[in-house]
């Protein structure tokens, strides 16, 4: 088991990550060098070999011996040549990963995956909290490997579920002190790059109709060892070659009589190949790990349940599927199929496998996606030891966090702010324009996401009490659908009515009905909080309506916070500071005038 326990390594992830990088690029020079000796040493036994055949060509019997220990050691030499090239590949798929972490530490990371296609605006909170898309959450730690691992990871993110957050966390712990092997597992996963989607090849394993009839499994055994005995035959001249000739045209006639469907089959097998022989390598990374936390044990004990190891079930398959595409060879094509009935075998063997693992595949793939995305979570985990796994509490309160920050700001310029908020509190929070009103939101939501996911939290310390998340923070109109902005704001305001009678949630709004002038919008805006709080809501509110904030006079669960602003000597401060009280400073017409719009 890889275990890298040092403390100052797990403290410092750059002095980690340089380490490796510096190990790694050895180690590829190494295997350079050794591929280009080998590579020359084939070179020299394919010229010693040529070389012996010319030189006893009349002597045919020692040119055939020549001939056949040049190839076999020719074979075995190109054998071990692979076996050093994969190991290159991975060295190299390990310099990637290491160079990619040093500068993502640096903040170059919006070349990443934004994962917006995972945007739904239908969703509780995804389209509001800058989870994904440019700059998001989501492409600053994904490190998946596979297209099914990010869609784990997108689910992980989006799942507002507050279930087994403690066996997520110990999960996660634990990946997060086995960088090594975590590495290992994804340069893996990306020396094949496999393009047909998981969901894909089980809908084609389920709904594959069988073909040939089980007495297959005899026929080509038996017309390859009759083959055999016919061939020795020919070569002594006991039987006439053209009969040779006659029995070869009889094996293309019976291959022929399944060809149609043999066609589509390796026609669907080629598309798989890749992804059977990707997921092999990484179900051997988890096979061959030993894990301790239950979830892990839980994951791993998923791919151990058959008489075999998964990793050799699918490298089976993989062989079979490799087998039946050597019929695009033309040589293979026609000896292989008119003496062994190569076609017919490889089919049969595909189909048994198909038959015998169908049901089973989709449980295999689902441990490896989730593996690839929970390396994901532990490598966020290693990447930020200051950060702290929340105590999950059961009390009334909801957060309580110290020094709370957005994990997407620079640690060194970043303000962090203490929050305490209880059950069935509201909190109604006033500030300028750019004073952070709308930051703290988003912090206070990527904390509620993170925890409920497992994750650490970007603050010195927090106590927290599981609960859903839901927002209305962006909204926008919609063309296609012929809705206005404010006909969309309260559609999701209904949204949100409807949800939180069915079950508690944290509400996030952000300056709501704007969508209608500042009356309508004031009185709009009271009755919905009132009638929030009258259903015993939990959340926090950010609006420039200080009027709003007369609610906390008639209801005690209503409590006021503000972001200031101050004009100095003609020029804009924030503290970006979370205070208690009523913002009394705004800038708007200050910021006109500064930027001489008026």
């Amino acid at each position: 088991m890889f275990l890298y326990s040092s403390n100052l390594v797990m403290k410092n992830p750059s002095t980690f990550y340089k380490k490796q990088l510096e190990k790694h690029q050895q180690n590829l020079k190494k295997f350079n060098k050794k591929l280009i000796g080998m590579s020359s040493l084939r070179l020299l036994v394919f010229l010693i070999t040529a070389a012996g055949i010319y030189v006893t060509f009349n002597i045919w019997q020692v040119a055939l011996g020549i001939g056949i220990i040049g190839v076999a050691l020719f074979i075995f030499l190109l054998s071990k040549y692979t076996d050093v090239k994969r190991l290159r590949n991975v060295s190299k798929a390990l310099v990637l990963i290491n160079e990619e972490e040093i500068k993502i530490a640096s903040g170059d990371f919006h070349h990443r995956d934004t994962g917006e296609k995972f945007l739904d605006p239908h969703h509780f909170y995804s389209l509001d909290i800058d989870l994904f898309g440019r700059g998001s959450f989501f492409q600053f730690i994904n490190r998946t490997a596979i297209n099914e691992g990010a869609e784990t990871l997108a689910k992980a993110l989006t799942a507002n579920t507050i279930e087994e957050i403690e066996l997520k966390q110990n999960a996660i712990k634990e990946l997060s002190k086995n960088p090594e092997w975590r590495q290992q597992f994804s340069a893996f996963a990306t020396l094949i790059e496999a393009e047909t989607p998981a969901l894909k090849i089980i809908d084609w394993l389920n709904n594959h109709n069988s073909f040939l009839p089980k007495f297959m499994l005899w026929i080509p055994r038996v017309f390859s060892l009759a083959s055999i005995i016919i061939i020795t035959l020919g070569m002594f001249k006991i039987v006439d070659l053209g009969f040779v000739g006659y029995w070869l045209l009889l094996g293309l006639i019976i291959t022929g009589l399944y060809l149609k469907k043999i066609n589509v089959l390796a026609s669907n097998t080629d598309k798989v190949r890749d992804t059977f022989r990707q997921y092999a390598l990484l179900l051997k990374q988890i096979e061959n790990e030993t894990f301790f936390s239950e979830l892990l044990k839980n994951k791993q004990a998923y791919i151990q349940q058959e008489h075999k190891k998964a990793s050799e079930i699918f490298s089976q398959f993989s062989k079979y599927l490799d087998a039946l595409d050597n019929r695009n060879n033309m040589i293979s094509a026609i000896f292989g199929n008119g003496f062994f009935l190569s076609d017919l075998k490889n089919a049969y063997n595909i189909e048994q496998w198909i038959s015998k693992y169908k049901t089973t595949v989709d449980h295999w793939f689902e441990v490896v996606s989730f593996f690839d995305a929970y390396n994901t979570l532990g490598n966020y985990a290693f990447n930020h030891p200051e950060y702290v796994f929340p105590e999950i509490v059961n009390n009334k309160t909801v957060i309580e966090a110290k020094n709370l920050g957005h994990p997407l700001l620079d640690k060194n310029k970043r303000v962090d702010s203490n929050l305490e908020i209880h059950n069935q509190e509201f909190f109604i929070v006033t500030g300028a324009n750019m004073a952070g009103k709308s930051t703290f939101l988003r912090t206070v939501s990527l904390h509620i996401v993170m925890a409920n996911s497992g994750l650490p939290v970007c603050a010195k310390s927090s106590k927290y009490a599981p609960v859903k998340l839901i927002t209305s923070m962006r909204t926008s109109d919609s063309l296609t659908d012929d809705s206005s902005y404010f006909f969309s704001e309260l559609t999701r305001l209904k949204f949100i009515v409807d949800e939180i009678a069915k079950e508690p949630y944290f509400i996030i709004l952000d300056e709501i009905l704007k969508g209608t002038n500042s009356t309508d919008k004031a009185i709009g805006s009271r009755k919905f909080v009132e009638k929030l709080v009258a259903g015993n809501a939990t959340g926090i509110i950010a609006t420039h309506d200080l009027s709003l904030c007369e609610i906390s006079k008639e209801l005690d669960e209503v409590k006021n916070y503000y972001f200031d602003a101050q004009i100095i000597n003609d020029e804009l401060f924030f503290d970006y500071k979370f205070k208690d009280g009523i913002c009394q400073n705004m800038n708007a017409s200050f910021l006109l005038k500064k930027m001489e719009i008026v």
